[in-house]
């Protein structure tokens, strides 16, 4: 059996008023038109999954994020749900509710839009494991461990 390759991202949804910031992705081939994670990416080489999610909040939105202010929510392995899948992810969603700076769109080439949208009423495009950590988060499950695509 072939030896699984493992991509590891960080995903941050700033919380405000009980609505969370979701960016619109636009040209970038994957999840094109759909509302995803304020702030997300992989984490690099040498980076803790809070280190990256810190980096990402800076870069994608310019908002200074302190570790303390980060929540753990969930972690999420997840594939494409297919019988042989090419990759396995594990992800990990952080809530954020104190940040210094006002977001706003850093990557005008990737995000058209940012939006609050309040936990009950979520955009319909949007991924479904996003979804998943965000109805994990409304319900309150503190350090969810969740699993999509298997």
């Amino acid at each position: 059996m072939p030896r699984v390759s493992l991509v590891p991202a960080s995903y941050v949804f700033l919380r405000r008023s009980g609505a969370v910031l979701l960016q619109l992705r636009h040209n970038t081939g994957y999840m094109d038109g759909y509302w995803t994670a304020g702030a997300a990416g992989h984490i690099e080489l040498g980076e803790t999954a809070v280190d990256a999610a810190i980096r990402e909040s800076r870069e994608e939105l310019g908002v200074i994020v302190e570790p303390a202010g980060l929540k753990a929510s969930t972690v999420m392995q997840r594939t494409d749900g297919t019988a042989e899948p090419r990759e396995q992810r594990v992800d990990w969603f952080f809530t954020c509710d104190s940040w210094t700076g006002e977001p706003q769109i850093l990557e005008p080439h990737k995000c058209a839009e940012l939006a609050w949208f309040d936990l009950d009423a979520l955009p319909e495009r949007m991924p479904d494991y996003e979804r998943l950590a965000l109805e994990a988060i409304r319900s309150g499950c503190a350090s969810s461990l969740l699993s999509f695509g298997f």
